[in-house]
């Protein structure tokens, strides 16, 4: 094994995952932000098949677009990549006696709630049986056996619990499976690769890639601390500790943030990004904070380069971004709806109090009057709005004239979020099987005809006419289509409402079925966000496109920058907190999700990095110089 470790071909780690491979271990790469763990997936892939010419190998990842690079950067016809979802379809869609069994289960089982069919009294509806073959598509019909991606993976678990012979097939048929960024991928997955795989004689060999630090979603199994070991089932950790972005100043700080006793240092490859003439770079690190929370002042004092594709400014949730970057109504309407949230009040006190009262037929306006009749005192303060809902009345009053018109069958009916209007990182996560974007249908229609624009100022001619409704005939047509297109291009002083239209009767970006069925079912919503002016969409369009210097520190993970500005606003998330992260007075829970946004948001940066605190406590300035260091610690309002 001494000639393997010496192995000039590959680096020093992949040596090391490559000799615990020929012992039969699985493993673990664990690396920093900057490390380069896909440069290692990468000669990992290309060591095991050099050593092992007729193995097969999965490789599974989080996005389709980390599929696309591995397959592009290692081309195999052993090789198989995919995204975790659909690699677990893959395993078990052929069994479909077993599979519609354990669907039927799962729909009766009353602690799945993902698994839910309602009845129109709205009760949950108990199965026996489920016509046809199940199908995995980018939207839910459980009626008709049709699953989405929230349901593949406690529905391939549940298979691969229930059927060791799925363990057998599948260890037969890779004899490596490979996890891109495992510390994202479900619990439910790391048990089926390595508690219910190791239960066959003849059993593969599981490799995990990743960084327990950059665990920022919830869902993710976060560490594999639990299976660090050289059990059957356990997994041999590989440390990858030299980092090639960042430069030295952030690397310190990095270091000071981990928890888990991985401290990198820079790398001594010359040709790494991190270093110049030889030398690693410098950079720098810093604090600074004010009284006033606006950031014009910490912009002016940086004066960096305000182009988006060098400087970005992240701030944690995309309410405290969509006021600055100019869709604040779209965001209000998807995610501060009290309206809404009122109507929910009512729905749940005639559920729970009144459950003979009879809804049909009957506007909110109507429904809010019969309720609240003959009442006095706390009864009729139960079926009233809140004070903050109130509020919010009293501030759109015209909305709520809208809403009190509205079938409350229907507008009862309507859940809206904000994954729906802004496709975040947490969307990626929906694409992992193929399953399209978390946006509604509205907001997908709007995309289509700001996309459709965009190629046409662009340029883009071919992706236009294929994106494009219109039917090109003659050359009529296609003098016809350069003046439609440039009359839409025209969106100055439009509604979004008057672009929809426009679209429509031009014949460039037709409206279809599912916008059809979006404003009938959610009128409410969409009435609203008809009367926006399109340079609001316009403007999220460009925020999500990345042409803009704003960006949530979830949806910039993986990505890199010259310069960084951190917000440490905690906004209205109470998930996190920044005075905590400082003082480590707080729930652990929240402190260590806490720092790990922060190390995130920390190894963005190429060159320059700031955080900017608006109002901190003297404890937090505190912590703040012993972290940075007190040269590095600026109040702006002394500069």
């Amino acid at each position: 094994m001494a000639a393997q470790l010496n192995d000039k071909r590959y680096s020093n780690e992949t040596c090391q995952v490559l000799e615990a491979t020929n012992h039969g271990k699985n493993f673990l790469l664990s690396g920093g932000a900057g490390s380069g763990k896909t440069y290692s997936l990468i000669e990992t892939i290309s060591g095991l098949l050099h050593q092992n010419p007729l193995a097969r190998v999965a490789c599974i990842t989080y996005t389709n677009a980390a599929t696309r690079e591995i397959e592009h950067r290692s081309n195999n016809e052993n090789l198989h990549v995919s995204t975790i979802h659909d690699f677990l379809w893959s395993r078990i869609k052929h069994f479909q006696k077993e599979l519609k069994e354990t669907l039927i289960d799962l729909i009766n089982d009353d602690d799945q709630k993902l698994f839910k069919v309602l009845a129109q009294d709205g009760t949950p509806e108990k199965f026996t049986s489920i016509d046809g073959e199940i199908e995995y598509k980018d939207y839910l019909k459980l009626r008709d056996g049709v699953i989405s991606h929230d349901q593949v993976i406690i529905l391939a678990h549940a298979m691969f619990s229930r059927y060791k012979k799925l363990c057998q097939i599948l260890n037969d048929t890779f004899q490596f499976i490979l996890v891109d960024e495992y510390q994202d991928t479900n619990p439910l997955v790391v048990d089926i690769l390595l508690e219910h795989l190791s239960c066959n004689k003849k059993r593969n060999i599981v490799g995990f890639f990743g960084d327990a630090m950059q665990s920022i979603y919830d869902e993710g199994i976060g560490n594999l601390d639990d299976f660090k070991g050289d059990g059957k089932s356990q997994v041999t950790e590989i440390k990858k500790e030299q980092n090639r972005r960042n430069p030295t100043s952030v690397i310190n700080l990095a270091n000071k943030i981990r928890t888990d006793g991985l401290k990198q240092s820079p790398s001594d490859d010359n040709s790494a990004p991190n270093m110049e003439d030889g030398a690693p770079i410098t950079g720098s690190a810093i604090f600074i904070y004010s009284s006033n929370p606006d950031l014009q002042k910490a912009r002016e004092y940086l004066d960096w380069d305000p182009s988006p594709l060098h400087t970005k400014e992240l701030n944690l949730t995309h309410n405290l971004i969509a006021s600055k970057a100019g869709f604040p109504s779209l965001m209000r309407i998807y995610d501060a709806d009290k309206i809404l949230e009122y109507v929910g009040r009512i729905r749940k006190h005639i559920k729970s109090e009144e459950p003979d009262y009879l809804v049909d037929d009957k506007t909110l306006d109507q429904v809010i009057k019969e309720i609240k009749a003959g009442k006095t005192g706390k009864e009729v303060n139960k079926v009233s709005p809140t004070p903050a809902q109130e509020a919010y009345i009293n501030e759109h009053p015209d909305i709520y004239q809208e809403a009190l018109s509205q079938p409350f069958s229907n507008i009862s009916s309507i859940y809206i979020d904000k994954d729906m209007l802004i496709d975040d990182q947490k969307a990626d996560q929906s694409m992992l099987g193929g399953g399209g974007t978390t946006n509604d249908h509205l907001i997908k229609h709007l995309h289509r005809i700001q996309k459709l624009i965009q190629l046409y100022t662009s340029s883009n001619f071919n992706d236009f006419m294929r994106s494009t409704d219109f039917k090109i005939r003659s050359h009529a047509d296609k003098v016809k289509l350069k003046h439609e297109i440039e009359e839409l291009s025209d969106a100055n002083g439009k509604t979004i409402g008057e672009m929809i239209d426009l679209a429509h009767v031009k014949g460039l970006v037709r409206k279809d079925d599912r916008l059809d069925v979006f404003q009938k079912a959610r009128n409410y919503i969409y009435k609203q966000v008809r009367s926006l002016p399109y340079s609001e969409f316009k403007n999220l369009y460009d925020y999500i496109d990345g042409q803009t210097p704003f960006s949530t520190q979830h949806k910039t993970k993986g990505r890199e920058y010259d310069n960084v500005l951190v917000t440490m606003d905690n906004g209205r998330w109470n998930k996190y907190n920044f005075e905590s992260f400082f003082t480590g007075n707080g729930k652990d829970t929240v402190i260590s999700r806490t720092s790990k946004i922060v190390y995130v948001c920390c190894t963005r940066a190429r060159r320059n990095l700031a955080f900017f605190y608006p109002q901190p406590s003297l404890e937090v300035i505190e912590k703040a110089k012993a972290m940075f260091g007190k040269d590095y610690v600026i109040d702006l309002d002394a500069s």
